[in-house]
């Protein structure tokens, strides 16, 4: 179709303007860069440290602690983001500046060092916190007051975003599943270094757009907007978008369980082998991709539903949309409810890779009905100068809510009990056998073995049967019925874990009849596996379990949880529904097909009110 010659940003493609086109790709590989580094994020800081790809070494509760609050703090850092742009340069400028310092944060991920992990973080926090609420700011601006457009314009943005998280969660997992984890963090990089060049070249096609501070091309009624007060009427809008933004906070607090706690649970519980030989494994971040895929797919569907919906008269408000989106969402974990019980039913079961795909479809379809609604809610009600900011503050609250996932997650992990082996060598062998390994031959070239874990320092398990004998704890080899008791001990000198644990067995009745079950896991101290004078010694292993019914009645109690707390929130706002409309006076009555060529900028209506 060809591009409908209009005066700069108006032109037209596919009904839409241009600059759209412009910041959908921008934020395509933004994005894409964004996802595909978060996918394989708490992967690797899990990832033994002492691994052939070596990452963090640390525990999953502490992976997905890190998780919580690095996934906050990229959204709330748009608040300055959004008052930089307000106050000082301008939407267009303040993203590119943020582009910027996401190619170098991007670029500085993929050095394999430590400092460049979380300088990298830092770098892309603060990247993130210009760009993100500033290019959605400038989406708004593309259309003009009551274009009923708008909404689909956004919907065509966030197929943008999940084309990049799709492309990303494909390409940055299997990179870094085969290649290393650095690969992976790198070619993200590249990812944002393409949506930067797409940024700058596009320029011609978004004059007007985002230059509220100090560009030529603002208009007067943005001049008189920014030096007035606010009225009655845009005070109220204000209210009813910081009730919205609560919304923001619960929706994503649930959904954003995808990059922690869902993507540790697809990769220790789900049964990721395909094929007729089934022995072929699927990475678990490739799972991310599921998500953006099915926007893909039905983000056009789900935006032409709710047009046809409002053009046939029904109730069709974004806070209507947001409540019906979050009702959705929500019960998506009840498949993950339904995958915590297949997997419980064999000891150290795996469930079916089908209740995974049922979750994000319906997190996905919750996900259209509220992300994209709530970006354009923002532009429709937002003061013209406190455009950006309001922005801001909606991205912050998807960063609170990324928190609240966090810590949701996080509660959803038990703490391991520590121990160290206690047994030379030797003496561990019979309980462990051969395997084929990557190693890294003296040429620093990656080669495959087959030897003992053991004798590479690399980590090995022990699945054992664990109960109570009268009241000492017995751990047992599941299969031979051998004892363990001898090859290792709590570190637990005031036998805080011991007590513990006798604690969880005695409630459960967990005797030799009816034992429970834990995953001995045996990992190389990092700094002792750095002296490879004493390779393959057999010393300096630390020990980690935890219970396996346990954690998987935690995992099934945080599914069932989450999906009653959102839907039970999303029914109540439904009652409050009518009260929460009266302060939008109106903001989204007279939504039409828009066939003028009326200037294209943020909705003020009290404006008008005052000529």
């Amino acid at each position: 179709m060809a591009v409908i010659d209009k005066p700069g940003h108006r032109k037209e493609l596919f009904g839409h303007p241009v600059g759209l086109y412009i910041l959908f790709f921008t934020e395509m590989w933004e994005r894409f860069s964004y996802y595909g580094m978060r996918g394989i994020l708490v992967l690797y800081i899990a990832t033994s440290a002492t691994a052939i790809d070596p990452g963090l070494g640390w525990s999953n509760k502490d992976a997905i602690w890190l998780y919580g609050w690095y996934t906050m703090l990229v959204y709330v850092a748009s608040i300055p983001g959004g008052w930089i742009a307000d106050k000082f340069l301008g939407q267009k400028k303040t993203v590119m500046i943020g582009g910027l310092l996401l190619c170098v944060g991007h670029g500085t991920l993929a050095i394999p060092q430590e400092w460049a992990f979380f300088t990298g973080l830092i770098l892309i926090i603060l990247g993130v916190g210009g760009l993100k609420p500033n290019i959605s700011t400038m989406v708004g601006g593309l259309y003009q007051e009551g274009d009923i457009r708008r909404d689909s314009g956004f919907t065509i943005f966030y197929i943008g975003i999940n084309i990049g998280a799709f492309l990303a969660s494909i390409s940055v997992g299997l990179v870094a599943y085969y290649y290393g984890w650095h690969y992976g963090f790198g070619l993200a990089g590249i990812g944002m270094l393409l949506g930067q060049v797409v940024f700058i070249w596009g320029q011609r096609f978004l004059t007007g757009v985002g230059e509220f501070s100090g560009g030529k091309n603002v208009s007067e009624k943005e001049r008189i907007a920014a030096k007035r007060p606010l009225s009655k009427i845009e005070k109220d809008r204000v209210l009813v978008l910081l009730i919205s933004f609560l919304i923001v906070i619960v929706f994503w607090g649930a959904f954003e369980q995808a990059g922690g706690l869902m993507n540790l649970y697809t990769d220790a519980k789900v049964d990721r082998y395909i094929g007729l030989s089934g022995l072929q494994e699927i990475p678990a971040a490739v799972f991310q991709s599921l998500n953006a895929g099915y926007i893909i797919i039905f983000g056009t569907i789900v935006g032409g539903f709710w047009i046809r919906w409002k053009k046939s008269g029904k109730e069709s408000s974004s806070l209507f949309k947001m409540a019906i989106g979050t009702i959705i969402m929500g019960l998506g974990y009840v498949f993950m409810m339904f995958a915590s019980k297949e997997a419980s039913v064999e000891v150290f079961g795996k469930a079916a890779m089908v209740w995974i795909f049922l979750a994000y479809l319906f997190h996905t379809l919750g996900e259209l009905c509220t992300s994209p609604v709530s970006l354009s809610f923002i532009t429709k009600l937002a003061p013209i100068k406190y455009a950006s900011i309001m922005m801001g503050v909606y991205f912050a609250a998807t960063g609170f809510g990324n928190k609240l996932a966090g810590s949701i997650g996080e509660s959803s992990q038990l703490h391991p009990y520590h121990g160290e082996m206690i047994v030379s060598k030797e003496n561990i062998l019979p309980f462990i056998s051969r395997d084929t390994m990557k190693i890294k031959n003296h040429d620093k070239k990656i080669v495959k073995i087959y030897d003992y874990p053991i004798n590479e320092d690399k980590n090995f398990s022990i699945k054992s049967e664990v109960y109570l004998d009268d009241d000492a704890v017995v751990f047992q080899e599941m299969g031979s019925g051998e004892s363990l008791n001898n090859l290792f001990s709590l570190n637990d000198s005031e036998n805080i874990y011991l007590n513990r644990l006798k604690e969880v067995l005695r409630e459960n009745k967990a005797i030799s009849s009816n034992p429970y079950h834990a995953k001995l896991i045996f990992e190389k101290d990092k700094d002792a596996a750095q002296n490879l004078k004493n390779k393959g010694d057999g010393n300096n292993y630390e020990v980690s379990f935890v219970l396996e019914e346990e954690q998987s009645e935690q995992e099934f109690s945080t599914f069932m949880w989450l999906t009653i707390f959102t839907v039970s929130f999303g029914i109540l706002l439904l009652l409050f529904l009518k009260k929460l409309k009266k302060l939008t006076h109106g903001a989204e009555d007279n939504e039409h097909e828009i066939l003028d060529n009326e200037p294209f900028e943020l909705a003020d209506p009290d404006f008008n009110e005052k000529g």
